[in-house]
């Protein structure tokens, strides 16, 4: 089976390296030309994880006709906000035999879909298509150098994940399987605005008391909300979830945290996502998060916070004192 990775930031080219063994020939889309160029002379991606080699076996490609020839399966990792766009230009040319894989942790902005539903919601006129979702707590340059790391995939038909999972499977990374979709999909892309909300603690110098309350609260937001939209509350327990929360919210190497210490030391927002290529899915995902905890009647405290920090220039300090004023209640 053909393994096709569709975008080349630091999470599809680790992707890359350490799924090449698995697989006789892999395609990784590069989204850049310039930089496809570059990759293919040096083997290295010299923007998103520098320092790292690409196998001889990626194969690196910049056009995206190429790069869904014969694939058998898709490994989504774009962008959130991309997803739709890019759905939309591959899948008049895809078979509906292939397996998408979406390892895009995000909420599409506006209509507030997973991304396993923007995908049903492009291919639905074509087919229905064979999916499953990629999550867990993984840092990039981590699975690249070959560290053990173990995600979980998930897919509605027990057969996909199963397929899947051998697929991917190998010395250091490991696959769990799962059924619920959802759970694992909320838990990737709220996790990261609670990393961010850690960011803003780390930066004013608050103490492990306050994060470790963060956490654990952020945890309850996130498993209150994926619950309501029919979730299973075990899998916010597991490796999407609390795994990658703690992940993400300690890590020296999480783009979201990064956010959240450089608004805690009072840079704005635009001045912090233009010094750098690196997306932080969290600034994408609040907005979408906050509307769907209206939607389900859910509480979310620390994303509706966040959400005021991030997009109305609310002070991080500000936002602590509310949510230690909020009415008592219990746990």
């Amino acid at each position: 089976m053909r393994l096709s990775i569709l975008g080349a930031g630091s999470w599809g080219t680790a992707l890359a390296i350490v799924l090449a063994p698995r697989f006789e020939r892999l395609r990784l889309w590069v989204f850049e030309s310039d930089l496809a160029a570059r990759m293919i002379v040096s083997r290295e991606n010299d923007v998103f994880l520098p320092g790292l080699r690409v196998p001889d076996n990626v194969e690196i490609v910049w056009d995206l006709n190429r790069v869904i020839d014969g694939a058998g399966i898709l490994l989504a990792v774009m962008p959130s906000h991309f997803a739709r766009a890019l759905y939309e230009r591959i899948l008049p040319a895809v078979s509906p035999e292939v397996i998408f894989v979406s390892a895009t942790k995000g909420l599409e902005s506006g209509t507030l879909l997973r991304m396993s539903q923007v995908l049903c919601e492009v291919a639905k006129p074509k087919f229905q298509p064979r999916i499953a979702v990629l999550s867990g707590p993984t840092f990039a340059r981590e699975v690249a150098r070959g560290e053990p790391t173990t995600v979980v995939v998930a897919s509605a038909h027990a057969a996909t994940a199963a397929t899947v999972q051998t697929a991917f499977s190998g010395p250091s990374f490991r696959l769990y399987t799962n059924t619920d979709v959802i759970g694992v999909e909320i838990g990737a892309a709220l996790k990261n605005i609670i990393a961010i909300a850690a960011g803003v603690v780390q930066g004013l110098g608050l103490g492990n008391n306050t994060e470790a309350a963060l956490i654990t609260r952020g945890l309850a937001e996130i498993t209150r909300l994926a619950v309501a939209m029919g979730a299973q509350p075990a899998t916010l327990a597991g490796l999407a979830g609390l795994g990658d929360l703690v992940l993400t919210c300690g890590g020296e190497l999480s783009r979201n945290r990064r956010v959240g210490m450089e608004l805690a030391k009072g840079r704005s927002l635009a001045e912090i996502t233009g010094s750098t290529p690196m997306i932080a899915e969290g600034v994408e995902t609040c907005g979408a998060a906050v509307a769907l905890g209206v939607k389900y009647g859910v509480d979310l405290p620390i994303i509706h916070q966040m959400n005021a920090v991030l997009h109305r220039g609310k002070d991080p300090r500000a936002a602590i004192r509310d949510l230690m004023d909020r009415s008592l209640k219990g746990e």
